[in-house]
């Protein structure tokens, strides 16, 4: 049984996420060919897969010669558990709180702000 899913994935991880989750499904060899220049070695990726799969983020099915590895976390799923570690690691818990500090470290967009009126309007409308 693979264990807890670590709270965050480190960059490598997740860039290693990504092409799995491109391709769906991949052996050692076609996820270090997915990968960007400059790639790491066979012997590295091979080692950060594994400890995906114990992090419980991928899969391996060993039927065939070579372990082909699957994802087991949606790429939206682990983006939801990465904002909820950055909310209670630096927010207190409060969504809000992150939300306060994007919209004012960066100007929002025209069409931003609308989007945010729309949310507002919603809010103040709810009972």
């Amino acid at each position: 049984m693979a264990r807890k899913r670590s709270a965050i994935l480190t960059d490598g991880e997740l860039r290693l996420m990504e092409v799995v989750w491109r391709l769906g499904r991949g052996t050692v060899g076609e996820v270090l060919e997915a990968l960007p220049e400059p790639r790491p070695s066979y012997s590295t990726v091979l080692t950060m897969l594994r400890i995906l799969e114990r992090k419980g983020y991928l899969a391996h099915d060993g039927s065939a010669r070579a372990y082909v590895y699957r994802p087991l976390v949606a790429r939206e799923d682990a983006a939801r558990h990465a904002v909820g570690h950055l909310v209670q690691s630096f927010f207190a818990g409060s969504p809000v709180a992150l939300a306060l500090s994007l919209v004012e470290s960066d100007k929002p967009s025209d069409e931003e702000l609308q989007r945010l009126r729309v949310l507002i309007d919603r809010y103040e409308d709810t009972p």
